[in-house]
């Protein structure tokens, strides 16, 4: 329930590029590059990104362009769609074309939440939440990367007219069963190629599908009382077939206590180290990564990484950089000011906030393994990437044996 880069190539090679998945609405870098051309699709091949056109200037609920803080200029547009005449932020329709990976389609009520009445707010910027039409209840960010739908309900009908081109209007019944279908799928490693079984007996009670099916959610997880991932102490001196499988585990185990116990200084991340909490602020990966057996955010998740915005950003040449500058009467971005680049906007193309420009949803850390490359750009290919970045973006200075033991940690999940 999730899109790999190896997969999708495996797609390409088996169907000559004639897949659904190269449709040219959003499989392509644009929709007037012909299709089945490679370099048409180079963003989805290369990287494994989606195009996601969003309107500009944004809309609100009912369909009115919101009045933005800043304005957009394109420095850069390898894939061609931001000038494009048709389908760029000049033509008849304006409209500007992000490139991010897809969302993993499991696990869901891990990811989807709902508050009472005593949770109204969004704790980060003190804006009143969303409300769930159908239940009345206020709801978080985390399901789309710029959470531009508050439900699964809304997602799924507004994937059906984009993403799948639907001519027609989709019925309630048929996105009510879409979305049971996808509240009963979980996902979560279950082998590793040296590791074995990470089900069986004495295995870490975190892992495999089958915890996040019985699982408790939403449970704010934290190092002691509830931690994230449980208990790995069965593998600290773990029996095993081999002593390559044995080391394995044992490394697992010490990556599972660089996560939630070897501190760093987080900081100049907006949405978190921006809203008083300290800049930088002391703490270990499960700070963030905070839902039990999930280990996303929904407290509501949103903050900019610096994976987006130069130069911070890791290398992404084939992505379109564009020039944001504030308006002089708005917040400004907490760390980049009013004048600066991104390769996505992010948050910002839904709210028309300069503070918000940069700023994403966390995913979930399940069945990562599965799903490279990582990050909302695809820039990290490997886990292991994903591992160096953060080392270098808060200055761990972890050691080579820190580095892989995090990294077997999080190949497990």
């Amino acid at each position: 329930m999730s899109l790999s880069l190896s997969s999708i190539r495996e797609r390409w090679e088996a169907t000559a590029g004639a897949d659904p998945l190269f449709d040219t609405g959003d499989g392509a870098n644009c929709p007037d590059q012909p299709r089945g051309v490679r370099g048409s699709h180079s963003l989805l091949l290369d990287h494994g990104l989606i195009r996601i056109p969003l309107s500009w200037p944004p809309r609100n609920a009912a369909g009115e362009p919101i009045k933005t803080e800043f304005t957009l200029e394109i420095v850069k547009d390898p894939a061609g769609c931001n000038t494009s005449p048709t389908y760029g932020m000049k033509s008849a329709t304006p409209t500007v074309s992000v490139y991010r990976r897809p969302r993993m389609a499991g696990n869901l009520r891990y990811v989807t939440t709902s508050f009472s009445l005593s949770g109204r707010f969004n704790g980060k910027t003190g804006e009143p939440l969303a409300i769930d039409p159908q239940t009345g209840k206020r709801v978080g960010l985390p399901i789309l990367s710029d959470a531009r739908h508050p439900t699964l309900e809304a997602q799924a009908r507004d994937a059906v007219l984009t993403h799948l081109r639907g001519n027609g209007a989709v019925t309630d019944e048929q996105i009510r069963q879409i979305v049971d279908f996808e509240g009963q799928v979980y996902v979560a490693q279950q082998t590793h190629r040296v590791g074995g079984s990470l089900t069986g007996l004495n295995a870490p009670p975190a892992l495999g599908p089958m915890a996040l099916a019985t699982g408790k959610s939403i449970l704010p997880g934290n190092n002691w009382t509830t931690p994230v991932f449980m208990s790995f102490d069965s593998w600290r001196e773990p029996a095993g077939e081999t002593q390559e499988q044995k080391d394995f585990r044992s490394s697992v185990a010490r990556g599972y206590d660089v996560f939630f116990v070897r501190p760093m200084w987080i900081r100049d991340v907006a949405w978190f180290t921006s809203i008083g909490m300290g800049n930088p602020y002391k703490r270990t990966c499960a700070i963030c990564h905070s839902v039990h057996l999930a280990g996303n955010n929904i407290s509501p998740g949103l903050m900019d990484l610096g994976v987006n915005n130069p130069p911070m950003a890791p290398l992404m040449p084939d992505l379109p950089v564009f020039r944001v500058t504030c308006n002089k009467d708005a917040l400004p971005h907490p760390y980049l000011g009013r004048d600066f680049v991104t390769h996505d906007p992010g948050r910002a193309l839904i709210t028309g906030k300069c503070m918000d420009v940069g700023s994403l949803v966390m995913q979930q850390m399940r069945g990562m393994s599965a799903r490279a490359p990582y990050f909302s750009n695809g820039s990290a290919k490997t886990i292991r990437a994903v591992v160096d970045y953060y080392d270098t973006r808060f200055k761990m200075e972890m050691t080579e044996q820190e580095k892989q033991d995090l990294t077997n940690f999080m190949s497990v999940l």
